[in-house]
């Protein structure tokens, strides 16, 4: 009896397109075998077969855009027993192109797709396997409510909340979907063309996004005409990362406040530790330590560890830490979860697991959901004090720069010292800047000697 494979639970992303059929009609395909590829704003997912079995036919094809619940195509069990929902967890493949963050992010943000599915519920005899995730992820949900009014607009909720976020009035938009309706793709492209013509809707206005400015049209240019030239499109992630950053610069008033650290004695003692753990297999990088330091800055200071909704402070009592990871196709931002529940030796290696998976472009939605801050590290590239760009709805954000050996005066005399630079950037309308100069002097202490972390 044929069964019909359907798209797992993959968070809060919708509307995700197929790039890859990995099987074919006729094919003997064993249980957890991959199927398809799909690729959405921040790494791409392999689907795996809830059972084996024969295919008996393909429902999709590359291009198509699928959600959970979207049938993707007809198995022959190979016993022709009727399953019952099969728990699968979604394994990512590598990342065709990473988003963006803000500094990492950005981590980056979390943004849900337009909802679509491309296959009606069958209505044949055939017995149906959904297959569910083993842990349903939760998406974390930013962005402030605007007073547009666009309930006659033809759109899914997860395109009006995005509207909303953007400051957009769907009213003024007529969709380029099935019977009209507004996609995503749709606002994006409303907001763009607002942008370079500084036409903006009162929605906009109303929003507070663009603020009614009068913007001048973007500059056309024949850059040929003055000497050879390659044009390379942008990869999705960026296309994406790329709206989210400017959003998050237009709409969150940032302050960076500029700080250093000594970890003199914290550089000796990591290496101490990887000298101690090397046959361990455990590796204990600057970032590990920040992360433990930042945990405990974040409980002393609860504003950090909070977002914006409306007119409310949403405290989190969780900690989950967002951190940059430099892959070949751009900056990602994994999250661990639980920070505060972990050791040293916990988070040495569960950061250095997920900046593993980053590299090789297998970190799923679940993997970069959840942030509360997070931590951009550029002293493996270089540079000093920097200003990282909040990665919404957080509301603040620590940039981490090269350390410097800079002579220090100890009260008597000069001595060397190893220095740290930090940038904290954080929203002015939650923390004012005696609070961020506080936190960031905080993390220095707790830099300078990890000790303090344990009290």
């Amino acid at each position: 009896m044929a069964i019909e494979v359907r798209v797992p639970d993959i968070g809060d992303y919708q509307d995700i397109p197929v790039i890859d059929i990995l099987v074919k009609v006729g094919d003997v395909i064993a249980a957890e075998d991959a199927l398809i590829t799909l690729e959405s704003d921040k790494a791409t997912m392999d689907i795996p077969a809830p059972q084996g079995g024969k295919i008996a036919s393909l429902l999709v094809k590359n291009g198509d855009k699928v959600s959970q619940g979207s049938v993707i195509l007809l198995l022959e069990a190979a016993d022709s027993v009727v399953q019952n929902s099969s728990s699968a967890v979604v394994a990512p493949a590598p990342v065709q192109a990473p988003a963006a963050p803000a500094p990492a992010a950005p981590n980056p943000p979390e943004q849900s797709l337009t909802a679509s599915t491309i296959h009606p519920e069958s209505k044949s005899n055939s017995a149906t396997v959904t297959i569910a995730s083993s842990q349903p992820v939760s998406a974390q949900q930013g962005g402030t409510a605007s007073a547009i009014d666009i309930s006659a607009a033809h759109a899914s909720p997860s395109v009006r909340r995005f509207a909303r976020e953007l400051g957009v009035d769907l009213n003024q938009l007529k969709g380029s979907g099935p019977k009209e309706r507004i996609t995503e793709e749709d606002v994006k492209s409303f907001v763009k063309n607002a942008m370079q013509t500084g036409v903006v809707s009162s929605g906009a206005s109303a929003g507070g996004n663009l603020g009614g400015m009068e913007l001048l049209p973007w500059p056309t240019v024949d850059f040929a005409k003055f000497g050879p030239v390659d044009a390379k499109p942008l990869s999705r992630i960026k296309k994406i990362s790329g709206a989210n950053l400017h959003r998050n610069w237009v709409r969150i008033p940032h302050v960076t406040n500029h700080d250093e650290a000594d970890i003199t004695d914290l550089e000796a003692l990591r290496n101490q530790l990887n000298t101690e753990y090397a046959k361990a297999g455990v590796k204990f990088t600057a970032l590990a330590f920040m992360i433990k330091a930042a945990t405990v800055a974040l409980k002393q200071f609860p504003e950090f560890n909070a977002s914006l909704d409306g007119d409310q402070l949403v405290y989190k009592r969780y900690f989950h830490i967002g951190f940059a990871a430099d892959t070949p196709n751009g900056l990602v931002v994994p999250v661990l979860k639980n920070a505060d529940q972990k050791g040293m030796i916990d988070i040495a290696k569960e950061s250095s697991e997920l900046a593993s998976k980053a590299r090789e472009g297998k970190l799923g939605p679940a993997d970069m959901q959840g942030g509360c801050f997070s931590i951009s590290s550029l002293g493996g590239i270089g540079g000093g004090h920097f200003t990282p760009i909040i990665n919404a709805p957080e509301v603040a954000i620590l940039g981490v720069g090269r350390s410097v050996m800079k002579p220090v005066w100890n009260g008597e005399s000069f001595e060397p010292r190893l220095m740290l630079p930090l940038s904290l950037s954080y929203d002015h309308r939650v923390i004012d800047g005696a609070l961020a100069a506080r936190f960031n002097a905080l993390m220095g202490k707790l830099l300078a000697d990890m000790r303090r972390a344990l009290l």
